[in-house]
Formats: C-alpha cells, structure tokens, sequence
C-alpha cells in the first residue's frame, strides 16, 4: 500500500516567509524533511557538494529523524556545521549540542564532512575559526527553529544584531533561553545551564541559500505570533525571517498563533 505523504492544514505567507501548518508534530517534521531532501537532491543535481547548518534542540527531532531516512541523497557529498554550542560543559557531556547532533543525524548518515563546534581551549579563538570555516564556501541550506524568547540560534534578544559585524561570536544567554533548556528537559535545573555559549550571528544564517525554520509546541506559540506580526526588531530576533528570500516557517496546531 502506498502511503499518503500528509498536508498542510494552512498555508500563507508573512513577508518573505511561507508559513506551513500541520495537524500534528509528526506531520510537521515528516513534511519539512520531505522538503529539506528535495532541495539537497535539487542542489546536488547542479553543484559537485551542499554545504548545511543544523540547529540542535529537542524541536528538531522528528524533522531529523525523517531527514535522516529519506532515500536518494548522497550524503557523502554533504557538509554539515552546526548553529551553536555551549560553553564550559566538559567535552563528554550529553547535553553539548554536538553529541546531540551525534546521536540525531550526524551518526546515523555518512556525510562527507561535519565540523562540530568546540570551545575549548578559546572560545574567541574557535569562533574566528569556525567563522573561517563558514567562509569558505556559500552555505546552501539551514535548519533552525525558534525559542521562547524569539531567538535563532543562541541569538537572544539582548545580544541580537541584524548588522552583526561577526560570523560567529561567543554571547551570554538570558534567562528566558536558559529556563528552556530546562523546561525542554536537557539540563535538570537551571544552575545547570552554562550562561555562556558560541554562536553564529543573524547575518550569517540570513546569508544561506534556503532556510527551513521547524517550530513545533505551545511554549513557542508567543514567539511564533511575535516572528509572524510584531514589527521587525531585535526584540523579536527571528522577525527578521520575514525578510529572507527564501525561508519556510513549519508549525504544528500547538505552535500556531491563529489556531
């Protein structure tokens, strides 16, 4: 029997940005992985290799997990970075972003390359390399998500900046981020969450080819009406999505602020 890919409940745009909604999370991450392998295999049909940044975050899951089997992409081809990590967790530590990333996709495709974020021993000094690396060539694709506190990546309102002169900076977190990494069970208290973490900026995602955003959950339905209708500002750092010329916002019926 042939299964029957699900659809979109509602589809429109804000600014730039199709906005995708679906009946269930499941939906939302099968659809949007569906997507993001479509535009690999279109990319890999007329360039020798795909260059990708993946957000780590329980959010990304299903989208990953779906990613991660789809059929047909020569993964071999495929560069992967990632958007973030924290700073001071011992390099074994189950929450670092990149062991999250291990265990959700970078382990279970063959990619050609990965370049995991790694703050030790200087963060400034792995952030100008990181940076070097981003450089070298167009980044195609972005997976990200949204926080509570309208953030994309660990670009928090206090720290965003559209005209951000850096690629990838080390930043402190507010609360708002921090509370979340507890409240989406990665650390059991907040004491937990380091205040500190590596970055790359606003300008440099906004610079990728196609973004793909996944945000699925009621505790993001706030910072997803304030990315769809506040005005464009820092005070919602992922508004400026709107602007991007090829961005696609994927929501579950939890996430929507007009269901």
């Amino acid at each position: 029997m042939t299964s029957v890919a699900p659809t979109a409940k509602a589809i429109r745009n804000a600014g730039r940005m199709v906005v995708r909604v679906f009946d269930s999370r499941e939906a939302m991450g099968a659809v949007a992985a569906q997507d993001i392998a479509a535009a690999l295999r279109s990319a890999l049909g007329r360039q020798a290799g795909v260059r990708m940044v993946f957000a780590a975050a329980p959010s990304q899951a299903q989208m990953l997990s779906a990613l991660s089997a789809a059929p047909d992409i020569d993964w071999g081809r495929v560069t992967a970075f990632h958007m973030d990590e924290y700073i001071g967790l011992a390099p074994a530590a189950p929450e670092r972003f990149a062991r999250w990333l291990d265990d959700n996709l970078f382990d279970r495709v063959p990619f050609g390359q990965v370049h995991r974020l790694v703050p030790e021993p200087d963060p400034v000094a792995a952030s100008a390399r990181y940076a070097g690396l981003l450089a070298e060539a167009p980044i195609d694709l972005v997976c990200l998500g949204i926080g509570v506190n309208g953030h994309i990546a660990f670009n928090d309102p206090p720290v965003a900046d559209f005209n951000d002169p850096l690629d990838v900076k080390v930043v402190t977190l507010d609360h708002h981020c921090r509370q979340q990494q507890v409240d989406d069970r990665c650390f059991a208290r907040i004491e937990d969450v380091p205040r500190q973490a590596i970055t790359l900026t606003i300008p440099r995602l906004m610079r990728a080819d196609r973004l793909f955003c996944v945000v699925p959950g009621a505790p993001k339905r706030d910072a997803v009406r304030s990315t769809l209708y506040d005005p464009i500002s820092t005070q919602c750092p992922a508004s400026i999505l709107r602007d991007h010329a090829d961005c696609t916002l994927y929501l579950d019926v939890e996430s929507n602020p007009d269901a």
